[in-house]
């Protein structure tokens, strides 16, 4: 009955955690340990969840980076890197981001950053532009053609 009780728990626990957002099995494995359950209930529920196609890493990370994209968009290796902290594959986490655009990604970002940026001199808007293009995980020669074609396209709209 004891060891019921327990698996009963796990299960409970990974729901829940399911129910806020889906879950890299990583982080289910991960938070079922650090909550003192055996390894051999924490599998069953991995492997139950799986089987039930609750658990899927694969779509997990696809999911993740159109959430990302959609709502707070970011560099493809921030994302990648995020995947992986997540515990999914490297392949998985290149395979999600496949798509994403690191140019393209970082002209819409900027071109909304520059709005709230008017009135300031080059210089200011440079290197706030810059900042903020890398602190969502874009190369530096990503941000420099951006900054540089975003001031560009202003300074020929106010000539």
């Amino acid at each position: 009955m004891h060891a019921d009780a327990g698996r009963e728990k796990a299960f409970a626990r990974a729901y829940r955690l399911l129910a806020t957002r889906p879950r890299s099995e990583d982080e289910i494995r991960r938070s079922l340990r650090r909550a003192d359950f055996a390894e051999e209930i924490t599998e069953e529920v991995i492997v139950r969840l799986k089987d039930h196609r609750l658990l899927d890493d694969r779509a997990f990370a696809i999911g993740w980076t159109q959430s990302r994209m959609q709502f707070r968009p970011r560099s493809k290796r921030l994302i990648q890197r995020e995947l992986r902290e997540k515990g999914v594959s490297q392949e998985e986490a290149v395979e999600a981001t496949d798509e994403i655009d690191d140019d393209e990604t970082a002209l819409a970002l900027a071109r909304r950053r520059a709005e709230r940026l008017k009135g300031l001199d080059r210089t200011t808007r440079i290197r706030r532009l810059s900042s903020y293009l890398q602190a969502r995980g874009f190369a530096r020669n990503t941000i420099s053609r951006t900054v540089t074609s975003i001031l560009d396209s202003d300074e020929d709209a106010h000539s």
